[in-house]
């Protein structure tokens, strides 16, 4: 499994499957999981050297076996929404003397038929859309890369080029899903930006363990990233039906 040695002043885990296999749907593309560690939190730090389950525990027991853990509240509270972020990674001219920008954004709008095509792009086999409508729509944060043009006379330009999204309870834990980047703007670094930023934009909500499912053919690319396999020995399990 993997963990994540630093980011935004706090240790991030990450867990990686040795001998797995996951599929969104029925030949679904795998994916990997990060676990992280909860960082710098309103109540307390744990240590990093902490194991994994103690960081679990610790947003429960905060490592105080003695305290009285207080009722939920019956008053609902009305829920967070993540604010949306904006972000632009690069900025170029192109030969033709269009411009060309590449942002970030943590709550974007996806159109569905846009991502499909850029599924087919990176070779992912088709899911049902009203399931991927879902997926979205279900998912707490849904994060971007788009390419905007400019013309000579203006006129803009918007691609899907990227996407990540993260589901999560809200309070201690998000896992990230369906990481990927268009092939023809793949090799830019723009992979390693997308994970970075919804890893950050997921700290600024508070959200201590950040974990993802990992196809062994992307785990050094999240080793370069500072994870590290299978922390504390924990292992993935998974239930198939049979």
């Amino acid at each position: 499994m993997l963990s994540l040695t630093s980011m935004a002043s706090s240790s991030i885990r990450l867990i990686h499957l040795v001998d797995w296999h996951f599929q969104i749907s029925e030949h679904g593309p795998p994916k990997g999981y990060i676990g992280r560690k909860p960082g710098k939190r309103k109540v307390e730090v744990c240590p990093r050297r902490a194991s994994l389950w103690d960081s679990f525990r610790s947003g429960f027991l905060k490592n105080n076996i003695s305290q009285v853990i207080e009722p939920p509240s019956s008053v609902a509270e009305e829920e967070e929404v993540p604010q949306q972020q904006e972000v632009v990674l690069l900025e170029r001219a192109q030969s033709d003397g269009t411009s060309e920008k590449i942002i970030f954004s943590s709550a974007a709008d996806v159109d569905v038929y846009e991502l499909q095509a850029l599924c087919d792009k990176v070779g992912w086999p088709r899911r049902p859309l009203t399931k991927v409508v879902a997926s979205l729509r279900n998912s707490y944060m849904v994060a971007t890369l788009h390419s905007i043009t400019t013309s000579h006379e203006g006129e803009e330009r918007k691609q899907l080029i990227g996407m990540a999204r993260a589901t999560s309870d809200h309070a201690f834990n998000a896992t990230i899903w369906d990481v990927l980047v268009d092939p023809s703007y793949q090799g830019q670094g723009l992979g390693k930006a997308l994970v970075e930023q919804i890893i950050r934009a997921l700290l600024r909500q508070d959200i201590g363990n950040i974990t993802l499912f990992a196809d062994n053919k992307v785990v050094d690319f999240y080793r370069n990233l500072g994870f590290e396999a299978d922390p504390d020995g924990i292992k993935g399990m998974f239930w198939y039906p049979r």
